[in-house]
């Protein structure tokens, strides 16, 4: 749910300012979603990290895995739009 209680009120400023202003914070967000996908991989890893090894025949199903591996890929795709956003707000600055 959006919170617009906590936004600061909108200022004027040149559009390039903005448009700056905006591709900073989508940068800031793609580098937090990636740090929370490492961290999830990390986990998983760890997680698996205390499963016997040359154990082939063996295969161990958990339902765990199953919601890592959903999480990263949502990071995954939060992080592709997060980008093809900032694709368009590049775009846009070079047709103005």
């Amino acid at each position: 749910m959006l919170n617009l209680a906590a936004t600061p009120p909108l200022v004027a400023m040149p559009e390039v300012d903005s448009r700056e202003l905006i591709a900073a914070d989508l940068r800031k967000l793609i580098s937090q979603i990636e740090t929370s996908m490492g961290w999830t991989a990390t986990t998983m890893d760890q997680e698996h990290g205390s499963d016997p090894e040359g154990s082939a025949d063996v295969f161990v199903l958990d339902d765990v895995t199953l919601r890592y591996a959903t999480a990263i890929a949502a990071l995954d795709a939060c992080r592709a739009g997060l980008g093809h956003a900032l694709e368009c707000l590049w775009e846009a600055g070079r047709t103005v």
